[in-house]
Order: structure tokens, then C-alpha cells, then sequence
């Protein structure tokens, strides 16, 4: 059902070749034999369009994409990056409506894909033209997108902005699948006010209590980012505002750290926690400053209005 359309015009039903969309794949898909600039002109060439034209526009994109001193060239003389750029060049010359990127990065390094990718988003601001890019790495599309679409198994999760999709996801696979480490996720009981978190009880919006509760669910999930934790023995100002459980033991859940990973900046616990009768991972950011030990215990309490709350049974999101 439905339609697609591009601007006011309805492509649904015209063969591929009449629908305006240049597409760009991992696969360079390059005729060895041909020169960079033959083979940007290629689909122009096919076109019946004059060869003066051609010339204009390649070099065009050519400036464009860093290629200019390249043209004369076979592909097998270019690097991958280059090669990828040749590609978008070829789709760039045909000035579609649309754009259709599919994994383009997945066959370049890692160093050349942070700057090719941060080439193609100015690339795409300076042209205007509409982009559809697919991706495995939430880290392109966060930082590539204008808004960023969600699929699992074929359904559409959350179309949002990536800051949108970052403060407020939509379900639980959104939550655990967007950032970078991980949103920690962990099923809590439900207490008066609130849900208990370790020995600190987490004041929660009393709707979404109502709204888990209504659907016969006791406990939540809880949803933190690892920068939303403050650590208790690091003097964190989250556990003075929360109520304890029990007075004498320390305020929130018991971490034991099992790796520290430091990336200058900051340091990164990976622990282990235990809820409800079950070990869960947990990752807390801290200041590169103070670091715990391997084999630590600390605790650690969210800060308040930073928790996502989900419903365990659904795993819709029940705060606003």
C-alpha cells in the first residue's frame, strides 16, 4: 500500500530508468577499461547528451570531489577512496532528484571513511539535493542525518532528528541500538513513586508508572546512558538527592568494574551488576581523572530527569 513519491510526482509505478535517482553502492562498479572522466560522463553519454556538456559537467564535479588531476586516469590506479568518489561523481553529473547511497563507506578503512563521510554530508548541503542513505552504522547516520529512519525486520521503529532519536527513542530496540557505547537497559521493580534502583529509590513521572502498571506490568525498564550515571564514591550530587532503601548501605546499584577502558578524555567502566537475581552489563562513563581500579566495587545512580523508562512486556516508551 501507499505510494512514493518524488517532489509532487508519483514514481510508484515507472520503470526504474524514468524515475530520476542516481544511486551509489559499496561496490565502486567502474569500467576498468575506461578513464575516471569517461566513466562520471557514462550515463550523460547513453543520455545522447553533447560531448561539450559532458566535459563541463564532469569536470564540474570533478572540482567538486577533489578528482580534477585524476580524470585522465584508469580506476585501477586510484585508491578506494578515490574510486568511491569517482562513483559519486558519476551520480553527482546526472543531477537527479534523488540520491540513493547504499552502504557507500563499507569498503573503506576506517580513517577514510570519518572523511570521506564528513565530504559526502557537505557534499550533499551544497547540491540541496534530497539524499536517502542506508547504513549499518548509527554513527554515519547520526552524524550524516538530517532525519534518521529505523527499520528492524523490515518495520519502521522511529523517523526522528538524530537528537530527537538520542534524548527520547521510541522503543527499546531504538534505545539499545542508537549511541555509542549503548544506552544500559535494566528491568527494575516498581515502588511507590518511583522505581528502585540498587538501594536508591529513582523518582519517575507518575504516568508512566500508571501506564506500566495498567498494562499488569511490576517492574520497568530502565533505560541510562553511560554518560547519565554519577558514581557515588566519586562524590556524584545524583545519590544526595535520592531516598535510600536501607539508611547504612550505600546509595544506588553496586558495580563491580570488571574493564576500564580510558580514551584520554574520558574512561569508560565496564561492570557488572546484579538485579533482580540476574547479572546485567553496565557501562558508566567517568572523568579520565578518576578512574576506579579492576576488580572495584563503586555504585552509581542515574541523574535525575536523564532516565528512559519502557515498558517491560511492550517495550514502548512510557516517559515523555
Amino acid at each position: 500500500g501507499g505510494a512514493i513519491r518524488i517532489g509532487d510526482r508519483d514514481v510508484t509505478h515507472l520503470p526504474p530508468k524514468d524515475r530520476d535517482i542516481a544511486m551509489v553502492f559499496q561496490n565502486y562498479a567502474l569500467y576498468p577499461h575506461m578513464s575516471v572522466a569517461d566513466n562520471m560522463g557514462f550515463a550523460l553519454k547513453i543520455a545522447g547528451v553533447n560531448k561539450a556538456e559532458i566535459r563541463q559537467k564532469v569536470e564540474e564535479a570533478a572540482k567538486i570531489l577533489d578528482l580534477t588531476e585524476y580524470l585522465d586516469r584508469k580506476p585501477k590506479a586510484l585508491s578506494g577512496g578515490q574510486r568511491q568518489r569517482v562513483a559519486m561523481g558519476r551520480a553527482i553529473v546526472r543531477e537527479p532528484q534523488v540520491f540513493l547511497m547504499d552502504e557507500p563507506l563499507s569498503n573503506l578503512d576506517a580513517k577514510l571513511r570519518v572523511s570521506t563521510r564528513t565530504q559526502i554530508a557537505s557534499l550533499q548541503r551544497r547540491l540541496g539535493i534530497t539524499t536517502v542513505y542506508v547504513t549499518h552504522d548509527q554513527v554515519e547516520a547520526m552524524t550524516m542525518g538530517d532525519r534518521v529512519a529505523v527499520l528492524k525486520d523490515g518495520l519502521l521503529q522511529q523517523v526522528d532528528s538524530p537528537r530527537n532519536m538520542y534524548d527520547k527513542p521510541a522503543n527499546l530496540f531504538v534505545a539499545g541500538f542508537i549511541g555509542s557505547p549503548a544506552m544500559n537497559l535494566v528491568e527494575v521493580p516498581i515502588t511507590d513513586g518511583g522505581v528502585k534502583f540498587g538501594n536508591s529509590v529513582v523518582p519517575v513521572n507518575r504516568d508512566a508508572l500508571k501506564a506500566a502498571s495498567d498494562k499488569g506490568d511490576r517492574t520497568v525498564t530502565v533505560g541510562v546512558r553511560p554518560e547519565h550515571f554519577d558514581v557515588v564514591e566519586l562524590n556524584g550530587g545524583a545519590a544526595k538527592t535520592l531516598s535510600k532503601d536501607s539508611a547504612d548501605a550505600p546509595a544506588g546499584l553496586a558495580v563491580s568494574v570488571n574493564v576500564v577502558e580510558e580514551t584520554g578524555a574520558d574512561g569508560y567502566i565496564y561492570g557488572t551488576v546484579e538485579v533482580g537475581g540476574e547479572t546485567k552489563d553496565l557501562v558508566v562513563r567517568v572523568s579520565s581523572r578518576a578512574v576506579p581500579e579492576k576488580g572495584a566495587t563503586v555504585h552509581v545512580v542515574p541523574r535525575p530527569g536523564e532516565i528512559h523508562v519502557f515498558s517491560s512486556s511492550t517495550g514502548e516508551r512510557l516517559t515523555d
